[in-house]
C-alpha cells in the first residue's frame, strides 16, 4: 500500500526547523573545527546529522526543492522497509577517467573522510556524510555529446543529503571548508539557508494520457542488433571468448519534456523490489529501475549477487510458474549465471578470509521480467573500501562479458555506441568505507524531449539472434511504456 500524500502542490508544513538550534549551533563549531584543520590544497569536510519529526519522502523533498539545472541524486528500494537516499546540490565533486577511476576515487574520498569533522549517529546505513559515485560501463565512457555532465567517473558530496529506513528520516548537512575561508558566518548562512528552503510535496503525477505526437525509433535497426548477436555467436563458437554481453538503445521523444520527478514515483510504484534511481545533471536525468546489486559493504562483510538468465512474466500464475521453472532448468541460463558467479567470486577472493556461492541459483521476480539469482557473500580480510570492492567486480559477465579484457574490446565494435552510465554501477559510500553499489540496467537518460532506453542480453554459444532481440523488448518494457505515452 502506498503512503498517504498531502494534496498536490501544497508544501508540508513542519512544526520544527529543518535543523534545529542545537544542530545550526554545532555545524558553526564543525565550521571552526574544519577550518583550523584545513590547509592549502586540503579542504576540510564540516557536517552535521539530525534526524526529522515524522515521516518524509527523501525524494519528494530533493525533487520539489531543486533549482533548475542543480545536480541531485536519488536512490530507493521500496520493499527493503522503506530504504531511501536523496542528496541536493554539490558541496565537493571529484573526477577520474581510466583503469584506474575507482581507485583514484576511493583514495581521495579517504583522505577527504580521515579529516572530516562530522557527527557519527547512531543509525542505519547510509546516514550522515556520505559521498555519492557514477561510473560509466567503459573507463573511458560518457564522453559523447549525449553523456555530457556525466564523466566516466564522478563523487560528490551533496549539500543536503536524506537518508530514510522505515519511518525514521536523517538530514545530513555539509560544507567544504577552505583554509582562506575567513568568514565562517557565510559559510554557515548559505547552508542553513539552502536548508531552510528545503521544500516537501508530492513527486508530481504521472499523466497516463498525454496529448500531442510521441515518436519511437531506434538509432540502430533491430536487424543490427540482430547481426551484431551473429556474429558475437560466431566468436564464441571460435573459442575467443565464453560470453558477451550486447546492448542496444531505443529513442523516444516526446511532444513535452519527460518529468523525472513523475517517471521516478512510477518506477518505484511498479518495481518496489528494484534499486530506484535517477541522478540529475544539468538539463539531464538518468534513471532506472534495476534488480542488480553489485556490491554492498557493512564492515568486514561484502554481499551481492549473480544475476544473468531471464525470461518474461505471465498475468497467468500457472503460466508463469511454468515460464520460472522452465528457466530453472534451462541448461544455457544456468550456465550463463554459473559464468557471473564464477567471476564474482573470483573477484572478491584476494580480499576476503571465504567467500560462498549458493549452490543453486533462485528465482528473482519483478514486475516484468524474472531473473537467475545467485547470491553471493564474502568475509572480508582487510579494510577495501565499497569504492574499490566496486571497481573490483566492475563490469560483472552479467553486463561485460568473459573473459573481460576481450569482451570489454568487441562491445563497442559490434553495438556500435557509446553506453555511458547504462551498465555501469552507481550508489554511495560514507566516511568508513561502508556503501552500496547497483548495476545502472533497465534505464533511460532524459534530456528535454528526448529519452534514449536502453537494454541487453547475454550472448553465449546457444544464442539466438531473433530470440536474443525479443529478450531486449522484454526489458525494455521497464521504462519504453512509461515514457512513450
Amino acid at each position: 500500500m502506498r503512503r498517504a500524500v498531502p494534496e498536490v502542490g501544497k508544501p508540508r508544513a513542519h512544526p520544527s526547523p529543518w535543523l534545529s538550534d542545537a544542530a545550526q549551533a554545532r555545524l558553526r563549531s564543525r565550521l571552526a573545527g574544519a577550518r583550523r584543520h584545513a590547509r592549502p590544497g586540503a579542504p576540510v569536510l564540516a557536517s552535521v546529522t539530525e534526524r526529522l519529526a515524522g515521516a518524509h519522502d527523501p525524494a519528494a523533498i530533493v525533487v520539489a526543492s531543486r533549482a533548475p539545472g542543480q545536480a541531485w541524486f536519488c536512490l530507493e528500494q521500496p520493499a527493503r522497509d522503506g530504504t531511501a537516499h536523496a542528496g541536493l546540490g554539490v558541496t565537493l565533486e571529484l573526477d577520474a577517467a581510466g583503469p584506474d577511476r575507482f581507485r583514484s576515487l576511493e583514495r581521495r574520498w579517504r583522505a577527504l573522510s580521515e579529516h572530516a569533522v562530522c557527527d557519527f549517529p547512531d543509525a542505519p546505513p547510509g546516514v550522515g556524510l556520505v559521498a555519492v559515485a557514477g561510473f560509466a560501463f567503459a573507463d573511458d565512457g560518457a564522453r559523447s555529446p549525449a553523456w555530457h555532465g556525466f564523466g566516466s567517473a564522478s563523487l560528490t558530496v551533496p549539500a543536503v543529503w536524506l537518508a530514510r529506513r522505515g519511518d525514521a528520516t536523517w538530514l545530513t548537512c555539509n560544507v567544504l571548508v577552505n583554509h582562506d575561508d575567513h568568514d565562517l558566518e557565510a559559510l554557515l548562512a548559505r547552508a542553513t539557508t539552502l536548508v531552510a528552503g528545503l521544500q516537501e510535496r508530492p513527486l508530481p503525477l504521472f499523466d497516463p494520457a498525454p496529448v500531442g505526437h510521441f515518436s519511437v525509433h531506434s538509432p540502430m535497426p533491430p536487424a543490427h542488433y540482430e547481426e551484431a548477436v551473429a556474429r558475437a555467436v560466431e566468436r564464441i563458437r571460435a573459442g575467443e571468448l565464453e560470453k558477451v554481453v550486447l546492448a542496444r538503445e531505443v529513442q523516444v521523444r516526446a511532444p513535452l519534456a519527460h518529468d523525472p520527478g513523475a517517471v521516478f514515483d512510477v518506477l518505484r510504484g511498479g518495481f518496489p523490489e528494484c534499486f530506484i534511481y535517477a541522478v540529475g545533471r544539468g538539463d539531464a536525468t538518468f534513471i532506472g529501475a534495476t534488480p542488480e546489486l553489485l556490491v554492498r559493504r557493512d564492515g568486514n562483510r561484502a554481499s551481492t549477487v549473480a544475476l544473468a538468465g531471464s525470461t518474461r512474466r505471465s498475468a497467468d500464475p500457472a503460466v508463469d510458474d511454468h515460464l520460472g521453472e522452465s528457466l530453472l532448468r534451462s541448461d544455457k541460463n544456468r550456465h550463463e549465471n554459473q559464468v557471473v558467479a564464477d567471476r564474482i567470486a573470483e573477484a572478491l577472493a584476494p580480499y576476503s578470509v571465504w567467500v560462498t556461492v549458493a549452490p543453486e541459483p533462485v528465482l528473482i521476480k519483478v514486475a516484468n521480467i524474472q531473473h537467475l539469482a545467485a547470491p553471493i557473500r564474502a568475509q572480508l580480510t582487510q579494510a577495501v573500501g565499497a569504492l574499490a570492492l566496486a571497481g573490483a567486480l566492475h563490469p560483472t559477465p552479467a553486463v561485460g562479458g568473459e573473459p573481460d579484457e576481450v569482451a570489454t574490446r568487441l562491445i563497442p565494435a559490434l553495438e556500435g555506441l557509446d553506453r555511458g552510465w547504462y551498465a555501469g554501477t552507481l550508489g554511495w559510500t560514507d566516511t568508513g568505507g561502508d556503501g552500496e553499489f547497483c548495476v545502472a540496467l533497465r534505464c533511460a537518460l532524459l534530456r528535454g524531449e528526448l529519452a534514449s532506453c536502453y537494454a541487453g542480453c547475454g550472448i553465449v554459444e546457444d544464442s539466438e539472434p531473433a530470440a536474443e532481440l525479443a529478450e531486449t523488448e522484454v526489458k525494455l518494457q521497464a521504462l519504453l511504456p512509461v515514457l512513450s505515452g
